[in-house]
C-alpha cells in the first residue's frame, strides 16, 4: 500500500481539538433514546465506464472509478477502496472522540488498511462459482497513535474504538441488503 506523504500533525502538536461539550451533547442523546435509528442516504449516478459520482446529502459528488487494470479510469479509489477509507474514517472519528472524552490529547493519529478480496468474479461476468466467496476475507488495520497517554491506555483506545465503530461492525455483522429495480 503506497503510504502517504502527508502528515497528519506535527510531533507534539495537538491534533485540531474536538468540542468536549459537544460532545457530551451527542452522548447524552444517545443514552436517553438508546433505540433511535437514522437512515442514511446516497445516490450513485454512473457517468460512463465505471466512473461513478455519488452524493451525499447537499455535498460536492464523491467520485468512484476503478484502477486501470479493472477496465476504469484510475480518477478515483475503486468501491472496495472507498470502504477501506470509510473504516479508516470512521475507526479515526471513534478513537479521536473517546480520546477527547478521557482528556487525552493527541499529536498523530493514522491509519494504515489493507484488505484481502477475490475480484475474480469480475462483478459476476468472470468465475461465478457459487462457493466463491465474494467481498473482503480479511482486513488489517495499523494505527499509529501518539498523544499523553501510555501505550497500554493507547491501545485501549484504539480496541474500544473498534467495537464502537459503525463501519467495523457492518463488515463484522450480517447486514440485509435488498437490491431492486426502481
Amino acid at each position: 500500500m503506497p503510504q502517504s506523504t502527508a502528515t497528519v500533525s506535527m510531533a507534539g502538536t495537538p491534533l485540531r481539538v474536538l468540542d468536549k461539550n459537544g460532545l457530551g451533547v451527542l452522548a447524552d442523546k444517545g443514552k436517553a433514546n438508546p433505540s433511535c435509528v437514522v437512515t442514511l442516504k446516497s445516490k450513485t449516478v454512473c457517468e460512463g465506464r465505471f466512473r461513478n459520482m455519488t452524493y451525499v446529502r447537499n455535498l460536492a459528488p464523491m467520485l468512484i472509478d476503478e484502477p486501470p487494470h479493472l477496465l476504469g479510469e484510475d480518477q478515483a479509489p475503486n468501491p472496495s477502496e472507498a470502504v477501506l477509507a470509510s473504516l479508516g474514517a470512521c475507526l479515526s472519528v471513534g478513537i479521536h472522540a473517546n480520546a477527547t472524552a478521557r482528556g487525552i490529547t493527541l499529536t498523530k493519529l493514522e491509519l494504515d488498511l489493507e484488505g484481502d478480496i477475490n475480484v475474480t468474479a469480475v462483478w459476476g461476468v468472470g468465475d461465478t462459482d457459487p462457493d466463491k466467496v465474494l467481498g473482503f476475507t480479511d482486513v488489517r488495520v495499523n494505527v499509529s497513535l501518539e498523544g499523553d497517554a501510555d501505550r497500554e491506555t493507547l491501545a485501549e483506545l484504539i480496541a474500544y474504538a473498534n467495537v464502537w465503530s459503525p463501519v467495523a461492525n457492518t463488515l463484522r455483522n450480517p447486514v440485509n441488503v435488498e437490491v431492486a429495480l426502481a
